[in-house]
């Protein structure tokens, strides 16, 4: 019963700290005792926050960890483990959900600030195609693929058939890194060529394609890479 008590007392200290500071001063593991209350209501979290420290080595770790992996974990039911991994994805349905507030893509940084919260928490190279009209309006931003550009998971046909389904006349091309280096490779820029080559067989404009890592990007166009005869400098 003691220990009941000195557990709910705790709760109701981390909740009250984070609705008055937030989580600016909180330790991982007070980040991760307070998210599990919500999965465990009537056990020490503590331990197990600890527990999940040590086999994730961080807390983006923890949060970026598979489902299965998790519940290896002495402690992480499979509610806590679906919670756990509820947050990334949540965070990225937020920023996405904020960024789509933008309608209106006049320059290759805002389509780049559109994008990028798309990437957040992937742990596996995507493919993305944003697709606007003729005023930069944004027609669609869909997935078109999982691996990187140069794969053969990446379709070309898909790239184009997406394009000309949403009657796009300018469309930017973006994936990311999950490595953390913002760099297109070589592979990067001549699959990337041949898509140009493709889109504006349909007469859809390539405008960019821009490689995401850890929350920057970088545009191939501002970057110098010139893979379409119609892009001004």
């Amino acid at each position: 019963m003691a220990n009941t008590t000195i557990h709910k007392g705790h709760r109701e200290r981390l909740k009250q700290r984070f609705l008055e500071e937030g989580l600016d001063n909180f330790t991982d593991i007070q980040v991760l005792e307070l998210l599990l209350f919500y999965a465990i209501p009537q056990r020490d979290t503590n331990p197990i926050a600890h527990a999940l420290l040590n086999q994730f080595g961080s807390l983006s770790g923890v949060l970026e960890a598979d489902v299965t992996q998790l519940k290896k974990v002495p402690g992480i039911s499979d509610h806590s483990a679906t919670l756990l991994a509820l947050v990334t994805e949540l965070c990225r349905y937020y920023q996405v959900d904020s960024a789509q507030r933008m309608e209106i893509l006049t320059t290759l940084d805002a389509c780049g600030a559109y994008l990028v919260p798309r990437f957040f928490g992937r742990t596996k190279e995507t493919v993305f195609l944003l697709c606007l009209d003729a005023k930069c309006k944004v027609l669609c931003c869909k997935e078109v693929g999982e691996g990187s550009v140069n794969s053969a998971n990446i379709s070309v046909r898909k790239i184009v058939e997406t394009a000309l389904s949403s009657n796009a006349t300018t469309v930017i091309l973006a994936h990311n890194h999950p490595s953390g280096v913002a760099v297109p490779s070589a592979e990067d820029i001549q699959t990337t060529r041949r898509v140009a080559a493709a889109l504006r067989a349909v007469e859809v404009h390539l405008a960019d394609h821009i490689v995401v890592a850890e929350g920057d990007y970088v545009s191939m166009v501002q970057s110098g890479c010139r893979f379409d005869e119609y892009l001004l400098p």
